[in-house]
C-alpha cells in the first residue's frame, strides 16, 4: 500500500535552472500549449484570480478527496457529511483565492458544483467496499539515467489491483478519443510515478469525468496499461521541455486557444 501525503502548494516563481530540475503533468502541458503561457505563470510567477471553472473543479475535487480517504481508512462519508464538508471546502477555498463573480453568480454555480459531487456520489463506479490503495499519492520518478528531469506529481487515486484514477470536471462532454488524447501526458506521467513508487505495472488507468450540464453527467474512460510508444512520446515531449528552458526559449503560440488565456494582455504587451 502507498502512503498518503496532502497535496503541494501551488508553484511560486522559479529560475530556469529549477525548472529544469524537475518537471510535473500540469507544468509540461502548460510547456506544450504555449512557452510564452509557461514563462508568465512559473518563471515569472503572475497570479491571475480564479475562475469560477476553477473553484467549482477545486471544490469538487477536495470533496472527492475526503470520500476516497474515508472509504480508504473505512470511515463512514455520508450524502450529508459531504454536503457539510463541501460548505466549509467553498468558503476556505475563496478564502484563499477568491473569485470574481459577476452579480449573482455563486450561487448558481456553487449549485451546480454541489450536483456534480451528489451525482458522483450517487453513480460511483467504484464498489462500496473496495479497498484503495493509495489517495492524493505525491510521488516523483528519477529520469537522470534517460538524461531527463524528476518527474514530480499527486495521483488522485489508486484503486485496488494498481488502476489509477484522475477527476475531471468539464463542461462538456468529451468523446473517448479526444479524453485519452488530451489528458496522454498526464495519465503517462501517472504511470511512470506508480511504476517508479511501487516496481509493478499498474493495471489500468481510468478517467472520472463529470460534466456540468443541466442534469450531471458521469463519463468514464478506461485505459490499459502505459505503452512503449506512450513512454517513448512523453520522453521526447521531455526533452523538448528541457532543451527549451536551455535556450530559454519562451515564445508565443498564438492560437484560438488565446480567447481563454489569462495572460492575454501579458502576451500582446510583451516583446
Amino acid at each position: 500500500m502507498i502512503a498518503t501525503v496532502e497535496p503541494i502548494a501551488a508553484p511560486k516563481p522559479k529560475s530556469v535552472a529549477e525548472l529544469r530540475q524537475t518537471v510535473s503533468a500540469s507544468r509540461l502541458n502548460t510547456w506544450l500549449s504555449c512557452r510564452l503561457k509557461f514563462y508568465f505563470h512559473y518563471v515569472r510567477g503572475l497570479r491571475k484570480p480564479k475562475t469560477a471553472a476553477l473553484h467549482i473543479g477545486t471544490s469538487v475535487h477536495g470533496i472527492l478527496k475526503l470520500w476516497n480517504r474515508a472509504r480508504w481508512r473505512r470511515q463512514p462519508f455520508t450524502i450529508e457529511l459531504a454536503r457539510q464538508h463541501f460548505d466549509t471546502l467553498w468558503q476556505a477555498d475563496l478564502a484563499k483565492e477568491p473569485v470574481r463573480w459577476e452579480d449573482g453568480e455563486e450561487q448558481g454555480e456553487k449549485q451546480t458544483a454541489w450536483s456534480l459531487v451528489d451525482f458522483y456520489l450517487k453513480h460511483t463506479p467504484i464498489p462500496p467496499n473496495e479497498m484503495a490503495e493509495g489517495v492524493e499519492v505525491s510521488v516523483e520518478a528519477d529520469l537522470t539515467k534517460h538524461g531527463l528531469p524528476k518527474l514530480i506529481g499527486i495521483i488522485d487515486l489508486i484503486r485496488a489491483g494498481g488502476r489509477i484514477v484522475d477527476f475531471k470536471t468539464l463542461g462538456q462532454t468529451p468523446s473517448e478519443e479526444k479524453a485519452i488524447h488530451t489528458n496522454e501526458v498526464q495519465l503517462t506521467g501517472y504511470s511512470l510515478l506508480y511504476r517508479a513508487a511501487t516496481g509493478q505495472v499498474e493495471s489500468g488507468r481510468e478517467l472520472h469525468q463529470l460534466v456540468k450540464t443541466k442534469t450531471p453527467k458521469l463519463i468514464v474512460t478506461q485505459q490499459g496499461p502505459m505503452t512503449e510508444q506512450q513512454q517513448t512520446r512523453l520522453f521526447r515531449q521531455m526533452e523538448s521541455y528541457v532543451a527549451g528552458l536551455d535556450r530559454e526559449d519562451f515564445v508565443p503560440s498564438p492560437g484560438m486557444q488565446c480567447s481563454m488565456c489569462s495572460y492575454f494582455n501579458e502576451c500582446r504587451r510583451h516583446s
